[in-house]
């Protein structure tokens, strides 16, 4: 029993890597692309690419299959349109508009919202700490935001990346009680699936840019739906299974810091001080939220905090 408890924390912890890093990379890889595919085009290539994956392993695995109630069919609705199609919508029609470090200050408003929202519907409840690491963890975007900007704020670009933020949440709280009886490939297909059929009528867009996209900008398209979407969303339902929302989402909180840290050796942007003192106080903000799994334990054999 010990061995298994302990095998499903290293691969939740795998999990929640994988999700991070590749997660990360889409912040570099749609900055890449941008310049030759719109916003609509980009989301409906990504979740094309990323359907067609899910869809075969989902093929390869027959049975495994469950038919999802009315109610189900409703949360799914909301999910696939609200983090497949408005949330990329949104977030890479911001990144037009934003630099990258203001853009995920703006969209990290969403860990917190999770948090407190997650707290009273989720029945979560609110952890000292968890409350306290989320918002030292924002602080942290915060710098890096500062750090980053390029000059005056576009009005355009901060709505957008609110609209991302809210979506994001939305998204989060509802795909939870939909894992508590779907499978997480199942989930993420279905949503998957929604978002690129509302992104349809960015069909011809897409179909004229990628014929005269070169191949670097195409690959980097495939690589966002097979990646930071098909395995990222998959990584990221497995642990959302297994461990409460409001805490696994802190750990999004990763992910401006891992994107700056990689754009300095992979693209040759040197990030300011200021930036990387907001990444050691968004690193302390995660290591923070930790803390009630490792205190209360003793006192709570019964928490159900993994």
């Amino acid at each position: 029993m010990v061995d298994a408890a302990r095998r499903e924390r290293i691969l939740v912890i795998g999990a929640i890597v994988v999700a991070l890093l590749a997660w990360a990379s889409a912040f570099l890889v749609i900055r890449a692309v941008a310049p030759v595919f719109d916003p609509g085009a980009l989301t409906l290539g990504r979740l094309a690419v990323a359907a067609l994956a899910l869809g075969a392993v989902q093929l390869l695995r027959r049975g495994a299959w469950v038919r999802p109630t009315r109610r189900e069919w409703l949360l799914l609705a909301v999910f696939g349109l609200a983090w497949f199609l408005v949330y990329n919508l949104a977030l890479n029609a911001a990144e037009h508009e934003l630099d990258p470090g203001t853009a995920a200050l703006l969209v990290n408003v969403a860990p917190l919202i999770v948090a407190l929202v997650a707290g009273t519907l989720l029945g979560e409840g609110f952890p000292r700490w968890l409350i306290v690491g989320a918002v030292v963890a924002f602080g942290g975007i915060a710098l890096i935001g500062l750090a980053t900007a390029s000059g005056a704020l576009s009005v355009v670009g901060v709505v957008l990346a609110l609209v991302a933020a809210l979506t994001y949440a939305i998204a989060v709280l509802v795909q939870k009680p939909l894992l508590a009886r779907l499978p997480g490939l199942q989930v993420t297909l279905i949503g998957v699936v929604i978002g690129a059929l509302g992104s349809l009528p960015w069909g011809g867009a897409l179909v004229a840019q990628l014929a005269a996209a070169p191949a670097a900008a195409t690959a980097g398209v495939v690589y966002l739906g097979l990646v930071p979407t098909a395995v990222a969303f998959l990584a990221w339902a497995y642990a959302l299974q297994r461990m409460p929302a409001g805490r696994l989402i802190t750990t999004t909180y990763l992910v401006p810091v891992i994107a700056t840290v990689a754009a300095w050796p992979l693209l040759g942007e040197v990030p300011p001080a200021l930036a990387l003192a907001g990444g050691i106080v968004c690193l302390l903000g995660v290591a923070l939220t930790r803390l009630p799994a490792a205190t209360s334990r003793p006192r709570r054999a019964a928490s159900p905090s993994r």
